[in-house]
């Protein structure tokens, strides 16, 4: 550790400075985060730390680690906007399919009273042919 003290003139207190040498940690963390961030713009870019300013280089590691979660949020809106768009398409086939299920209920309900209305004709038919057999046999019985 190196300590210095100073008075700046002799009307103000004495301003200490220490730092240590030894104490490196904070540089090897520097070392290890200096990265690109390719979504940042060039502008936001994390700028490397004065390596003897300690708050410098914890000013660096927050700004990588927000540049780290701006990545991870980024990617995340496109993994939901990816997701948001398939929902989109099956919602618009869903929409498709149950417009033809409304047209194939509506052409069933037509179908249905068309055999419906053709049974009842058959029928009457037939008992109309039954009825003009019994007066064609009654007829060639009495002749």
């Amino acid at each position: 550790m190196i300590t210095s003290t100073r008075r700046v003139s002799p009307d103000k207190s004495e301003v200490r400075i220490a730092f240590s040498l030894d104490d490196t940690s904070d540089i090897k963390d520097v070392e290890e985060l200096s990265q690109v961030f390719p979504d940042l713009e060039q502008r936001l870019q994390p700028v490397p730390p004065c390596m003897s300013l300690r708050e410098s280089v914890q000013v660096y590691k927050e700004h990588c680690r927000m540049a780290r979660e701006f990545h991870h949020v980024k990617h995340e809106i496109s993994v939901l906007e990816e997701r948001k768009r398939k929902l989109l398409a099956e919602l618009v086939e869903d929409e498709k399919v149950a417009e033809e299920i409304a047209r194939l209920e509506e052409e069933f309900k037509r179908l249905t009273e068309e055999n419906r209305s053709l049974v009842t004709l058959h029928s009457e038919r037939r008992q109309q042919l039954e009825r003009l057999c019994l007066a064609n046999r009654t007829r060639q019985d009495s002749s």
